[in-house]
């Protein structure tokens, strides 16, 4: 997701947000970033899927289900995946080259927000914060980095 921005002084920003498939390791979660690996996930996984088709296969002929319990089977087997996907962190950056007397120096800010709507919406106030005060908002998620 890239947007182009006119400043009011003239400077052409632009603001990008990208999904984060890993989530950023940060100074807060140092001591918490020795994950494991994704075996044991996969591997309950597997297991979850083996005994659902034990139970299917070994299902007496007689026996009747009713429609439902699949279709709510499926949403609740959905629910986590879906829930990780909508709330990945995404990396949102506004940068601009400067203006071309050199009179203000290019920046570039960074932040974090999570979920896919919390981005969009917060893509839209930077946007707002630079076109009305030439920079984003400082009580917002973007710091700038040198």
């Amino acid at each position: 997701m890239t947007r182009l921005v006119q400043g009011s002084d003239g400077r052409a920003w632009e603001v990008r947000a990208q999904m984060e498939w890993r989530r950023p390791a940060t100074a807060d979660d140092f001591e918490h970033d020795v994950a494991a690996s994704y075996a044991p996930g996969i591997a309950m996984m597997i297991v979850t899927l083996v005994l659902a088709l034990v139970l299917i296969i070994w299902m007496p002929d007689d026996v009747i289900v009713p429609s439902w319990i699949p279709l709510a089977l499926l949403v609740l087997a959905l629910f986590f995946p879906l829930r990780w996907i909508l709330r990945r962190p995404w990396t949102v950056v506004a940068e601009t080259e400067g203006d071309p007397d050199g009179e203000r120096p290019s920046e570039r800010w960074v932040g974090t927000v999570r979920g896919v709507f919390g981005v969009r919406g917060e893509v839209n106030k930077i946007a707002k914060s630079i076109q009305r005060h030439d920079l984003p908002d400082f009580e917002g998620p973007l710091h700038p980095v040198e």
